[in-house]
């Protein structure tokens, strides 16, 4: 079976999974031909008909203008379709292992309505192997054809962040490949009309598949060293960000700052490439030191707060304290993977009553994933403590001034991400 420019041309997409990763791509597309998003969630697709995006990661306005996009939750409506992309989630469970159930479900679609001759990427974050090794046997199974001779894959990792503006599905270097010489031809072709930053092909599905849980994996263990600085800083009475912004003087020093690391990449990849290296036994020293030390940061927080509670004699037990910014990231409303939850949590065993405020979340979803009730408005002159957790420019625009105003005439403030000056805040990560 050849693939060719005419192939290219006759490619008819269709999008599975209308996330954060999904959309902007399938959008991308439907500026230029005819595609099919398809999601489960039939409420999703029900507002994106209405031309609404509840991520906000893409505008009414481009919803409009992708002319060529249908969006659907039947199967019936992928039959005609010969280029599949996978973007469907890829989380941990409770134990911290894949689960790669949502990439199961999409691989089991895929093999009902999949034909002779066509084309299936995954974009989803996996260990090196996955799409071979786990997804192509679900659709040889699901379909009755033989890979790469019947149907063919390829893999192009997402590299979306969650409410960057500047940079975009366009705008980014993707990288591709393909199950034989010619599909990768094939595969970087198609995706080079929208990629206005151009593409690597790598030259395999695994080499491609590796670099994108390295990506976050390199950012992880980035993240775990500044955080272990500023804690090795905090008991010595030194300022981490002064320290930073001194080191940060040299030309190849990394900015890399302090923090809690969720989401749903860097706070999540590295597990897959662990569970991997584990499997062919190898134990992965350092990734796993860097998860365990970016996990624990929560409950570092949260001792700091209220040793410096203790400190200004304030009662801990029984004690108000607002947490600003439950999002994982600023500017967003993504909740996924969030670490903001392990400083409430770990602040429950200490008896006090935790108030989190964030204008971005939606209520009703911060209660379904975390069983948590924002408040719509903090109160004013209310808090024995208030942690700045997320740096929305709303929290920013708010000043120290009026941050303060929200607490009791003796409090706290816990500045997690550098939003005021050292003299302006308490205590700084």
């Amino acid at each position: 079976m050849r693939f060719g420019v005419e192939s290219v041309r006759s490619a008819r997409i269709c999008v599975i999974g209308l996330g954060y990763v999904g959309l902007p791509l399938a959008v991308e597309f439907g500026k230029k031909r005819d595609v099919v998003g398809f999601d489960i969630n039939a409420s999703r697709i029900e507002a994106l008909r209405a031309g609404h995006d509840a991520t906000l990661e893409v505008s009414d306005d481009e919803i409009r203008a992708a002319k060529g996009l249908h969006f659907s939750s039947k199967l019936s409506d992928l039959a005609d379709c010969n280029f599949f992309i996978v973007t469907v989630p890829t989380p941990i469970d409770q134990h911290k292992r894949p689960d790669l159930t949502p990439l199961i479900r999409a691989s089991q679609f895929i093999g009902k309505v999949i034909k002779r001759g066509d084309v299936v990427v995954y974009e989803s974050t996996v260990y090196p192997g996955a799409t071979e090794e786990d997804c192509v046997p679900i659709i040889e199974q699901a379909s009755g054809l033989k890979f790469n001779q019947d149907f063919f894959a390829g893999y192009s990792p997402e590299r979306i962040n969650p409410g960057d503006k500047m940079h975009r599905v366009a705008t980014i270097k993707k990288v591709t490949s393909g199950s034989t010489p010619e599909v990768a031809d094939f595969v970087d072709a198609l995706y080079a009309e929208i990629i206005t930053a151009g593409t690597h092909k790598a030259p395999s599905i695994k080499v491609a598949e590796a670099a994108k849980v390295i990506e976050n994996t390199q950012r992880d263990l980035n993240i775990a060293l500044i955080n272990e600085l500023a804690i090795i800083f905090n008991r010595m009475g030194i300022d981490t960000e002064a320290v930073l912004q001194a080191a940060g003087t040299k030309w190849n020093f990394l900015p890399f700052r302090p923090g809690l690391v969720g989401g749903h990449c860097i706070g999540v990849d590295p597990y897959y490439l662990t569970h991997k290296a584990v499997a062919i036994g190898y134990h992965p020293e350092i990734i796993l030191a860097g998860r365990r030390l970016n996990d624990s940061m929560g409950a570092y927080v949260a001792s700091q707060l209220v040793k410096a509670m203790i400190k200004r004699r304030i009662q801990v037990e029984g004690a108000r304290i607002l947490i600003m910014g439950l999002t994982f990231k600023e500017n967003c409303p993504d909740l996924r993977n969030t670490r903001v939850v392990d400083i409430v949590r770990e602040l429950a065993d200490y008896n006090v009553l935790v108030d989190v405020f964030d204008p971005w979340v939606d209520l009703a979803e911060a209660q379904h994933e975390y069983g948590l009730d924002p408040v719509a408005k903090p109160s004013l002159a209310a808090y024995d403590a208030i942690v700045l957790a997320v740096a929305h420019d709303s929290f920013r625009d708010m000043g120290a001034e009026k941050i303060r105003a929200l607490g009791k005439p003796a409090h706290v403030l816990y500045d997690l991400k550098y939003l005021l000056s050292p003299e302006q805040a308490d205590l700084r990560l």
